[in-house]
């Protein structure tokens, strides 16, 4: 089923042929001869639109119109009448109508103003949510080392594929760790696609707890909680025509990882406390950093929805696996931060250059990019050397230069990565973060070898475990 339509006429030809030709077009259409019965079916209905004649017997149409808007300020309310003037369609209008038609009512005219209705209300839920950053398609991607290269044909390839595909196109995994930039990746993917004119909207499934990510993915209506005053369309239907970006999908807990596989198996979602299913015609990019297979034989992912999100794959590499980047990662860092600054721009040492090529990088392209924020905000002017950069310094080696000598006899591989972790953990105070990046891990790295490896803060009561 489609989205309703409440249509509060007291012509009982005209409304019928009203409901008739919307039905006919895909919605869910109800009647009310008067305006009294309509209020009262506003509830129990939750239509999406109404049509309204202004001459009604009882309560008449601006009257009802100032309790629709009362009760539920976002519904559009359409008002149709044989006596207009000029003066009464701005008085609907000033009350909250949409729009006003005179009657005899053309059919295709009173369509065409339902579906503009709805579609200016996805987009002002997509604008409410699409963060006005830069439009960026596959130029934003910078980077000339083989695996940027390689990233971007990928992304090109599949680009010229969908241009000649009728449905919609098919969900794309980007599996990557921290900070290398799997959000611009799917922006990339949106911006230089031929859905680029519609919503980009997205998400980050571990920023709020699961009740709420619910109600976001799929809105609500109208007294479908205690605190639902006004009904809200989620940010699935929001991105309608366009792309639902979930980054770190991998948070989603188990229920959620359900509805949402019902929803790219029947294209159609339902509102929290609705009982119709709206078609949906989006295309979902998902974005992780934790290992979603591993996940998936552990049980906490389910291997359906895995498969589902991963019929396209594609990896964002870390920046130490970008051979040449760094340098013209920083310049372009540079350049950025001393226009948003106002500040004018700084050249790099050949020293400059060395030690940033030289560091390891475990937060990848976002930890270069706020390392060069600080160099631009407080260097003092002129070229740009080595010791200017808020990092660990050179004569302190990585843990890979420092390098573990294989005993004789080998190693519990496992046991020595929990070793490692419990002590990492420990030594950080177990502030997962700093820990990860002692270990060259990200945060959610580091928090998926704690619950695997079952640790704690007291030792005691991680002694026996696996």
């Amino acid at each position: 089923m489609a989205y309703a339509a409440l249509i509060i006429e007291d012509e009982a030809s005209l409304a019928r042929n009203i409901k008739d030709y919307l039905e006919i077009e895909g919605f869910d259409a109800r009647v009310c001869g008067d305006g009294e019965s309509g209020l009262r079916l506003l509830d129990e209905f939750h239509p999406d639109l109404v049509v309204l004649d202004l001459k009604l017997p009882g309560v008449g149409g601006l009257d009802v119109l100032r309790q629709l808007k009362a009760r539920a300020s976002t519904i559009k309310v359409i008002m149709l009448t044989a006596h207009g003037s000029v003066q009464t369609a701005v008085e609907a209008i000033k009350l909250g109508a949409y729009e006003y038609l005179a009657k005899p009512v053309v059919l295709s005219e009173l369509k065409r103003v339902v579906d503009r209705a709805l579609d200016e209300e996805r987009t002002a839920v997509a604008l409410s949510y699409y963060q006005r950053r830069q439009w960026a398609g596959l130029e934003a991607l910078v980077g000339e080392s083989p695996r940027m290269h390689a990233l971007k044909q990928r992304l090109a390839q599949l680009i010229a594929a969908e241009e000649a595909m009728q449905a919609a196109p098919p969900p794309v995994l980007i599996s990557g760790e921290t900070g290398t930039g799997k959000e611009l990746v799917a922006r990339a993917l949106h911006f230089a696609g031929q859905r680029r004119k519609r919503p980009f909207i997205e998400l980050n499934c571990a920023a709020l707890p699961a009740a709420l990510v619910e109600g976001e993915l799929f809105g609500h209506e109208r007294g479908a909680f205690t605190d639902a005053r006004e009904k809200r369309i989620g940010l699935i239907e929001a991105a309608n025509g366009g792309t639902l970006f979930l980054d770190e999908v991998g948070e989603l807990d188990l229920a959620l990882q359900a509805k949402l596989l019902r929803v790219l198996e029947s294209r159609s979602i339902r509102r929290l406390g609705a009982v119709r299913e709206l078609p949906v015609d989006m295309r979902i990019v998902a974005a992780t950093n934790r290992p979603l297979r591993e996940l998936t034989e552990a049980g906490k992912f389910r291997a359906d929805l895995f498969f589902r999100l991963s019929i396209i794959g594609v990896e964002a590499p870390p920046l130490r696996e970008r051979e040449g980047d760094i340098v013209l990662l920083a310049e372009h860092f540079l350049e950025q931060h001393a226009r948003n600054y106002a500040r004018p721009v700084q050249s790099l040492s050949p020293g400059a250059r060395k030690r940033l090529c030289a560091h390891a990088w475990p937060g990848n392209v976002r930890e270069l990019r706020n390392v060069l924020e600080q160099v631009v905000v407080f260097h003092e002017g002129g070229e740009i050397d080595g010791p200017a950069f808020p990092f660990v310094p050179l004569d302190q080696p990585t843990a890979a230069e420092a390098g573990f000598a294989l005993p004789l006899a080998g190693v519990d591989l496992e046991q020595l990565e929990r070793n490692l972790s419990l002590q990492a953990l420990e030594r950080t105070g177990w502030n997962m973060t700093h820990a990860g990046r002692l270990l060259g891990l990200s945060r959610d790295a580091m928090r998926y070898r704690v619950e695997k490896f079952q640790l704690r803060v007291d030792p005691e009561d991680s002694a026996g475990s696996p």
